[in-house]
């Protein structure tokens, strides 16, 4: 059995399986409700290959909440994770209730990666062994990056141009994912396109199973299940449990 399968199985032995989102109903549920076990389960409908393998797997924080019912439950598993140290946590830009959630180790490996030969090498891992394990903020200001944690102007210039800070405003700075540009513009338009086709489907709403087998337009680079995990837990459409699996409504604004 290979680790996704088993990750799967994990779903229908777990202790704790009540807790996960009647919205898909038991029988569709395909990842357990442990939220690390959970993250490893969205994170393998990361397409990586997409990406050309220079992003760590991302997942949204929502998405968690179309398997797992009780969002406390998530956010404290999460908050727990990001305490440890194992879990890494972004404001993606697009829209301020999302958040990206990355492992730390795959995190460092890919920007260590992007960084060999590089002259910001030496800040990077810096600002890797000096700050992500002893801070857990989203975003960091001028006087922390200065006295806090002693890194120069020039040293901050070079944290912005690698990538691994993104300017949030005038003196302050959002933790960041290098390179993750293409990713944000994919998941925006692969959405966009999978609420079009449940729109367009009669009473604009269609069983999950359907829609997961269907031929997707060009706009969707993602797996289709990665896209359901999104609507679903955003809650831009309704899951319906019925005698035939889980049907998905399109919520009207």
């Amino acid at each position: 059995m290979n680790r996704k399968r088993g990750l799967i199985s994990d779903a229908f032995i777990s202790k704790r399986k009540k807790a996960v989102t009647e919205r898909f109903g038991l029988s569709d549920v395909e990842g357990p409700t442990d939220i690390k076990a959970t993250l490893e389960y969205l994170m393998t409908l990361f397409p990586r290959k997409v990406f050309n393998d220079v992003l760590p797997q991302i997942v949204l924080k929502h998405q968690l909440y179309s398997l797992v019912s009780d969002k406390t439950m998530v956010d404290k598993g999460v908050n727990k994770l990001r305490e440890q140290g194992d879990l890494l946590m972004f404001q993606l830009g697009f829209d301020s209730e999302a958040f990206g959630l990355v492992f730390a180790s795959d995190y460092k490996a890919k920007v260590l990666a992007a960084q060999d030969g590089c002259d910001t090498q030496e800040t990077v891992q810096k600002f890797l062994d000096k700050v992500l394990t002893s801070c857990t903020d989203l975003s960091f200001s001028k006087d922390q990056m200065l006295h806090n944690f002693l890194f120069s102007d020039a040293e901050i210039t070079q944290l912005v141009k690698s990538g691994v800070l993104t300017v949030r405003d005038a003196g302050s700075w959002w933790l960041s994912i290098p390179n993750s540009g293409k990713f944000t513009k994919y998941f925006i338009q692969g959405r966009k396109a999978v609420l079009n086709m449940i729109k367009k489907s009669k009473y604009n709403e269609v069983l999950k199973v359907d829609l997961e087998d269907r031929k997707t337009p060009s706009q969707v680079k993602f797996h289709m299940k990665y896209h359901i995990h999104d609507i679903v837990g955003a809650e831009l459409v309704e899951s319906i449990p019925t005698t035939s699996g889980t049907l998905l409504r399109y919520v009207d604004d």
